[in-house]
């Protein structure tokens, strides 16, 4: 078994911009949410707040600098994320196929690298 993070990628543009759009993305995403549920792949996911309430943090030469906002100027815009763990990249990519946002942005599959915990046995 492997662990995948699903990294969903929207331009914030295209966000619902009515309360019953937004009802409706809320739905199709509990369905979702839901039906990776019951395959047992689900370990975890969250929305993110818009990039407007984002902080970068960089440290050069021993100075720390933070911005507002998002490390990069692009469109899409990272909004949320799904934890799955799966058989294989086969499946990760059939996950985030079903991610409602891979429909108006793109969803990243990012292969974990397994790494104890402080204090977990190696």
């Amino acid at each position: 078994m492997a662990k995948y993070l699903l990294l969903i990628h929207q331009d914030e543009a295209t966000l619902p911009a009515t309360p019953e759009a937004f009802a409706a993305m809320t739905t199709e995403y509990d369905a979702y949410t839901t039906a990776i549920a019951a395959q047992g792949i689900l370990r975890g996911g969250e929305a993110l707040e818009p990039t407007a309430a984002a902080t970068t943090v960089r440290v050069r030469d021993g100075r720390t600098l933070i911005t507002d906002g998002p490390f990069a100027e692009t469109k899409e815009a990272l909004g949320g994320f799904f934890l799955i763990e799966c058989d294989d990249l086969d499946t990760a990519l059939a996950a985030a196929a079903g991610i409602p946002g891979a429909k108006v942005g793109c969803v990243e599959v990012r292969p974990i690298i397994p790494m104890p915990m402080p204090g977990e046995a190696v």
